[in-house]
């Protein structure tokens, strides 16, 4: 969950109880390989022979009390640890270092206090300075991002932010969001904003996004293309608003999580609810007052409708994209046809995109209504399925199918698309298919799959389209 991957929306991370337990035992790995180097290094008065670079020789100092000229005491009150160093490493490897030990302002100091970074991301840190060795995790990697920022390692904050960018999902996109505007990261902005649009729906009902600030809650309601049910984004802001009465110490009642929200409430579109959704859920929720439940019921019903703080123009939301695979299409007497086999493709992208469904085609006897199951998969393990009903009306088109909410899928990996239908047995099916398409920014390339028991293959069959967003 998110909240376990990223505890906390601060600037600096707190370490959850579980990244406690990581953080300790890769502690006293360190200090136990480093307790191995100290030991050769006394018990023998060359001990530089014994390694033969200078990375090597270089590394032997990490977290190690040899010839350390300054110490550093690490991490909150009550969470402390105090770590060896040597100004010269540490001034090679950071230009902060190097003002604070030669600079023109430098202090003569043997132990300087950091309790503003928590001890295994000093480390992490450390060691990247010492070893050119780059050691992450996700229960830590936050705080290490913000050492290395702290301290102007660029390339150790680079190497975070790419971790961050291929841990990103659903379920942290929001946190993740929040933390990359705090460390002025436009590039993961960018990527969090392209989860949340896509799978706003999975994104708002995450536990991360109850963690948030206020100012990325407001960036979130006011965004125009969430691909989400107002509804949902409406129950999202209340549960937000409940989380943060806890955070203020308040009782969550209506008019405690009625203060939260603030002015965000106006971001949230309720005018532009179906009004089912409206009079079972906004209105009954006691979170709008009298006078704004009675005028939005008017938007709704009346001719001369009134003027609302709400916004009334509905989210563009995103448009779907198509992969179309086949060059024609056709049909012939008694050539494809339906017994509960399973119709697969493997697919490929060179770019992240999330996908909806699948395009597919229908009955070449006229119109029909077929019953459909589909499925995704990664390395065999199903990823997302429905069984869905779809209607054709006998021509060659492509009817699209979609999946309960747009999967992410990672670049350069193979996946499985798979549906087994049910109706008509006769139907088109796609022919002169394509082993690479280029969809806008996005190629995608196709290859045979062995789930395919129906005839469907790279060059012809079922499954003609996908259909995603990038």
């Amino acid at each position: 969950m998110a909240a376990e991957l990223f505890p906390t929306k601060k600037l600096v991370p707190s370490a959850s109880a579980s990244s406690t337990t990581t953080s300790s035992s890769s502690i006293q790995q360190q200090n136990l390989t480093n307790n191995n180097r100290t030991t050769a290094a006394q018990g023998c008065c060359s001990w530089q022979g014994l390694f033969p670079t200078i990375r090597e020789r270089n590394s032997v100092m990490f977290n190690n009390e040899i010839m350390a000229d300054v110490h550093f005491v690490v991490g909150p009150p009550g969470g402390t640890q105090r770590v060896p160093g040597h100004k010269y490493v540490l001034a090679v490897g950071s230009s902060v270092f190097h003002a604070m030990f030669y600079g023109e302002l430098a202090e003569d100091q043997e132990e300087i206090r950091i309790p503003d970074v928590e001890p295994p991301s000093f480390l992490a840190m450390l060691k990247y300075i010492y070893c050119d060795e780059i050691d992450l995790c996700a229960d830590t990697v936050l705080a290490t991002l913000y050492a290395a920022k702290k301290y102007i390692v660029p390339h150790l904050a680079r190497a975070c932010v790419n971790f961050l960018e291929t841990s990103l999902s659903a379920k942290n996109a929001c946190v993740l969001l929040s933390q990359s505007c705090l460390f002025e990261e436009p590039d993961l902005t960018q990527r969090c904003w392209e989860v949340i649009d896509a799978q706003a729906e999975l994104a708002l009902r995450s536990e991360g996004f109850c963690d948030i600030d206020t100012q990325t809650l407001e960036s979130i309601l006011r965004r125009e293309t969430l691909n989400a049910k107002e509804m949902v984004v409406f129950e999202a802001a209340l549960n937000w608003a409940e989380a943060e009465c806890q955070r203020q110490d308040l009782t969550p009642t209506i008019a405690n999580k009625r203060l939260m929200l603030g002015k965000a409430i106006y971001l949230i579109r309720i005018p532009t609810m179906v009004l089912e959704d409206f009079a079972n859920g906004a209105a009954q929720s006691g979170v709008l007052t009298l006078n704004e439940t009675n005028d939005i019921f008017l938007w709704y019903t009346a001719a001369n409708k009134p003027e609302l703080l709400f916004c009334t123009k509905p989210r563009k939301g995103l448009a779907p994209q198509r992969c179309h695979r086949f060059q024609s299409c056709a049909y012939r007497s008694n050539q494809w046809r339906y017994r509960g086999r399973c119709d697969s493709i493997q697919f490929a992208v060179d770019k992240r995109v999330f996908i909806a469904g699948f395009g597919l085609y229908g009955s070449s006897c006229g119109s029909a209504e077929y019953s459909a199951k589909i499925e995704l998969k990664r390395q065999g393990v199903s990823m997302a399925q429905r069984h869905i009903k779809y209607f054709s009306d006998g021509s060659s088109s492509t009817f699209p199918v979609s999946f309960d909410y747009p999967v992410q899928i990672e670049p350069d990996t193979f996946y499985t698309a798979s549906v087994v239908l049910d109706g008509n047995e006769l139907s088109y099916f796609g022919q002169e298919g394509m082993t690479e398409v280029q969809c806008g920014k996005v190629t995608f390339q196709f290859q045979c799959s062995s789930d395919s028991t129906n005839g469907t293959g790279v060059q012809g069959g079922q499954i003609p389209e996908l259909i995603f967003y990038a």
